[in-house]
């Protein structure tokens, strides 16, 4: 056996860790979960439930991390797939660490722990960084709000969710980060305020390549309402299929193909509304040639009035 030992370590500057938590048996009965953060019990979180429940043993079951909240309850900030495992097993009551944290510390504290210890989504994570104020989290749920897109806190489906909705959380902070908010706004814009907003329309792939494609060509981007409805035009759900299959077939890159596809996309709409406007402007021409050639013949000639004989009454 060793001592604990921290020769070797730099030393830290003191800081200021708060007041001691206290460690306490708790009713599961009073234990809630703030639904801001922590995301559904589902899929796999399910199967893990019911593997510890089968398994339990209390030298596996680590303290329940708690706050104490409002009408005597407390608050899991970590533990809550454990904890149902516990009550799954038939236990009333679980060891506890109360920290004393109102709900933005809450957040932190969730971020922190099951950054370390567990694979949470990036999509719980950037919930509970909203929560936290990260100003991160915010600038990306305000560019999002903006676009009219609302970002999911936990795997949702295709088929269960609505138009406008996305579980691409970090394919959107990465554009964000590199293409800024006016490209990745316009981008998001191109699916939500066109004909292409409808469920799974807003994936990974998609963002990116609408990213690139808008990011490269500024022109393009600031078209304003010429842009949307040029994309009215355009199947981005179709040209996603299409993009899978040159993938694969061409081996290059998933959001490179797309992006390709798009612009390919982009062009012929542009060539179509191009031919539409010189056929109108060709209309317009030729409705105004007869319009001469009416006033023209409904005139008169001077020769005409000359011979016109006179009113002798």
């Amino acid at each position: 056996m060793k001592a604990i030992a921290t020769a070797g370590y730099e030393k830290t500057t003191p800081v200021k860790a708060g007041a001691l938590p206290i460690l306490q048996w708790l009713s599961i009965s009073d234990l809630v979960i703030d639904p801001a953060y922590h995301r559904p019990i589902v899929g796999r979180g399910r199967r893990i439930i019911d593997r510890i429940a089968r398994s339990f043993s209390w030298s596996c079951f680590a303290t329940v991390v708690v706050a104490p909240v409002e009408g005597g309850k407390f608050a899991i900030i970590d533990g809550q797939h454990r904890t149902t495992a516990a009550a799954l097993a038939g236990f009333k009551r679980v060891p506890c660490q109360i920290v004393t944290a109102d709900r933005e510390e809450q957040a932190i504290a969730f971020k922190a722990l099951n950054g370390s210890t567990t694979a949470v989504s990036r999509m719980a994570f950037h919930a509970a960084g909203v929560v936290a104020s990260d100003p991160g989290a915010v600038r990306l749920a305000e560019a999002c709000a903006r676009a009219q897109v609302e970002l999911l806190r936990y795997p949702v489906p295709i088929r269960r969710q609505s138009a406008g909705q996305t579980m691409a959380v970090g394919a959107i902070a990465r554009c964000l980060k590199h293409y800024g908010e006016e490209t990745l706004i316009t981008a998001l814009q191109c699916v939500t305020q066109t004909n292409n907003n409808k469920p799974g329309a807003l994936s990974a792939r998609t963002i990116k390549a609408l990213c690139a494609v808008l990011g490269n060509d500024r022109t393009l981007r600031d078209s304003g309402l010429a842009l949307l409805e040029m994309f009215d035009g355009i199947d981005l759900v179709g040209l996603a299929k299409a993009a899978a299959i040159d993938a694969t077939v061409k081996k290059v890159n998933a959001v490179q193909a797309m992006a390709d596809r798009i612009r390919s996309a982009v062009a012929r709409q542009s060539a179509r509304n191009i031919a539409g406007d010189k056929s109108v402007k060709r209309m317009v021409e030729a409705s105004r040639e007869r319009r001469l050639a009416f006033v023209h013949r409904s005139k008169p000639s001077a020769r005409t009035k000359a011979s016109r004989p006179l009113d002798k009454s």
